[in-house]
């Protein structure tokens, strides 16, 4: 099972103080069990690094950052015309452009679901740890 890790799960991860931050433990041991490959986007880590460094402080971001070994792919330049086309299509939603990168690396590689706590994810309809049978 391949699954891509959004920012808000990682920061559900790593800050306590976030209300998600039990269940994205629970879930983490599950994926752990079932073996799951955990990927991110280059777009992925941008974003978790941003959100770390605002929400805890700059040397979470940076111990997250270099400690970091789940595999990251790259979003690609027909990735990106893709999210163009999922923003422009979906004008009543407001996916950010990590978002939309996301949704179509999800689909060019073919990933089970995301893990994430961004109900964006949903919206556009990716199945999320939600709909994982462990």
């Amino acid at each position: 099972m391949r699954v891509f890790v959004d920012s808000s799960a990682i920061a559900a991860l790593l800050l306590e103080n976030d209300r998600n931050h039990r269940a994205a433990v629970g879930v983490l041991r599950q994926l752990t069990e079932a073996r799951a490959e955990l990927v991110l986007s280059n777009f992925v880590v941008a974003e978790t690094y941003n959100l770390l460094a605002i929400r805890a402080y700059p040397a979470k971001a940076r111990e997250w950052f270099l400690a970091n070994t789940w595999p990251v792919e790259r979003v690609t330049s027909r990735d990106e015309k893709k999210a163009r086309e999922i923003i422009e299509n979906c004008a009543d939603k407001d996916f950010s452009y990590t978002d939309a990168t996301s949704f179509a690396l999800m689909e060019r590689l073919g990933f089970d679901a995301a893990f994430t706590y961004d109900r964006h994810f949903e919206q556009y309809g990716m199945l999320t740890q939600k709909s994982l049978r462990f």
